[in-house]
């Protein structure tokens, strides 16, 4: 019988930083639920832990996060799917408009989900080696984890079109060019320099950069709940489905519009 492949997130304290590493090496990091519901519980202790003045997010194994997991994405029901971008939204709202600042610490592979967990920190710093990209159309859903609110407020509304119909990979340096990414480092060295941003903000006044994090992010409560509603209804959708189907079978999909 094999063994459970591991899935895990891992906390570590270094002063008032707290990095959480995302590790699901069989998936490079696949944004699996069960680490979604690992994030949420982390970062809620953090609000409520006056030592921790600033968050690192990374991913294991030289790569960031490579997007949904799609071989857990068994939904069967409308409530299922939106219990699921409840909790999802949870940590989003969490990540941006929390009292703690958030530093991305990306290499390797920034897909899907992925990108949406970047685009939710407040800076992201880029290995010369990361790809960046979209791609939930492949799969036969929409943008989410408030992809459509963060993408746009970071690039504008017509590169984001781009981007989320395209699926096109970027290098880190095309991404820093159009303001997705904020710093391009060496390849392996984006922790470093993500840790040096976070022991800054650590040393900030916590309340202004509270309230500033809650004014920049107005307007996306709204862009949840219609996100939540959408990707619920396409999560049931024939072209899911057939998207899911191929994904696993690495192959084409074929969409209907069913």
């Amino acid at each position: 019988m094999s063994e459970a492949p591991v899935m895990r997130l891992i906390e570590e304290r270094d002063g008032a930083v707290l990095v959480l590493t995302l590790d699901y090496p069989a998936r490079r990091n696949a944004f699996a639920m069960p680490i979604r519901i690992g994030l949420i519980a982390a970062l809620e202790r953090a609000q409520s832990d006056k030592s921790i003045r600033a968050i690192v997010i990374t991913g294991s194994g030289g790569h960031f996060c490579s997007g949904g997991d799609i071989s857990g994405m068994d939904v069967k029901t409308p409530l299922d799917g939106r219990e699921r971008m409840r909790l999802s939204h949870q940590l989003v709202r969490l990540m941006v408009m929390g009292s703690v600042p958030v530093v991305a610490a990306v290499e390797g592979f920034c897909v899907g989900a992925g990108l949406s967990l970047a685009c939710a920190c407040d800076t992201i710093v880029a290995a010369e080696d990361a790809r960046l990209a979209a791609g939930f159309g492949r799969i036969g859903l929409m943008a989410d984890l408030g992809l459509p609110h963060t993408l746009p407020v970071r690039v504008g509304q017509g590169r984001a079109r781009q981007i989320l119909f395209y699926h096109q990979q970027m290098t880190a340096t095309e991404a820093e060019r159009i303001g997705l990414v904020d710093q391009v480092v060496p390849k392996g060295h984006a922790l470093a320099t993500a840790m040096e941003k976070a022991r800054f903000l650590a040393e900030q006044a916590p309340a202004p950069m509270a309230l500033t994090k809650q004014m920049l992010g107005e307007g996306l409560d709204r862009a949840l709940e219609q996100e939540r509603h959408f990707q619920a209804t396409l999560f049931l959708t024939e072209d899911f489905a057939e998207g899911r189907a191929a994904f696993l079978g690495k192959r084409q999909p074929e969409f209907k519009g069913s």
